[in-house]
């Protein structure tokens, strides 16, 4: 009898150790659901104020909706901002972040993470005739990781606050972050650090690069311990002057919020054969690949909310 109760006990251990890491992960089956309809044929390849773009920010804002979300900063989550586009001499008119916020359970300090739901629309045709760029991997991976990130942590209430934006117009010279920066809701002095995912969803070496910490140094051992024996292998660099390597810095949205001195973390991968081509598509994703790198990032934003000091 006693030992039935001691092996009762040791069971009972056993599954409260396992369960709250098993449950550290988004919904796979959603994230990949996510990833196909807005890299689809449908989205025309979502360039600003077209069809497929406004179908993008529906489908992303009826998620939102379906959340247990704090009340919208922005009326229906909607960030209008307006731009000229110097290279076509147009002005776009009511370009759209889409902004949810979950309130943090111990500080109202502010983590703020982003990720571009645009791309650069129908072009040029390839060799097969195909001109949809669907922008599977640049940027529907990080936008569908973001929705699957913002659904975790509405059922997991973070310490910190977290603002999740989906930016439009980074093809056309990272006009969504410039916006949300230039009218943040709050003092941007409140943002501990910026998360901002780019192409996360391929990597022939099965690796995914964390760029900033050079710049952030105090971030990468939170960084390097979470991600310890994680699939794919957290990288670091792309983020130092003068190396030789391509500097990542400013080359995607976090890049206005490094020019106001807000820390940032990137995700992304180095570019591979089918970047800004219309063979980036779902099919060329690897699925594997993905919901480990998206399941590696929520294990660093878990990390850097429980570890970042205000």
């Amino acid at each position: 009898m006693q030992k039935q109760n001691l092996k009762l006990l040791l069971f009972i251990s056993f599954l409260s150790l396992t369960f709250p890491v098993l449950s550290q992960k988004v919904d796979s089956e959603q994230l990949l659901s996510h990833l196909r309809y807005l890299s689809s044929d449908e989205l025309q390849g979502r360039k600003p104020l077209t069809t497929g773009n406004l179908k993008a920010q529906k489908y992303i804002l009826e998620h939102y909706k379906s959340l247990s979300l704090a009340e919208p900063i922005y009326p229906d989550f909607i960030q209008r901002f307006s731009f000229e586009n110097r290279r076509e001499k147009k002005t776009y008119e009511d370009a759209a972040n889409l902004v949810a916020f979950i309130p943090g359970s111990e500080s109202k300090k502010v983590i703020v993470i982003t990720a571009h739901y645009d791309h650069v629309g129908v072009g040029r045709p390839d060799a097969n005739g195909d001109s949809i760029y669907n922008g599977a991997d640049d940027n529907a991976s990080g936008t569908a990781a973001l929705m699957a990130l913002a659904d975790y942590f509405s059922k997991n209430r973070p310490k910190h606050a977290l603002l999740f934006a989906a930016l439009d117009a980074e093809e056309m010279g990272l006009q969504g972050a410039k916006a949300l920066v230039r009218d943040f809701p709050y003092p941007l002095e409140q943002i501990v650090v910026n998360i901002n995912m780019d192409m996360i969803s391929r990597n022939d070496k099965n690796e995914i690069y964390a760029s900033g910490t050079y710049h952030n140094p105090q971030l990468k051992p939170i960084l390097e311990k979470a991600s310890a024996s994680l699939s794919p292998t957290l990288k670091f660099g792309h983020d130092e002057p003068g190396t030789g390597r391509e500097d990542w810095t400013q080359a995607s949205d976090h890049g206005p919020f490094f020019e106001k001195k807000v820390p940032h973390i990137y995700f992304g991968v180095e570019d591979h054969e089918d970047y800004h081509r219309p063979s980036d598509e779902y099919k060329n994703i690897q699925e594997e690949f993905y919901i480990n790198a998206t399941n590696l990032i929520l294990k660093c934003i878990l990390a850097l909310d429980d570890q970042l000091a205000d």
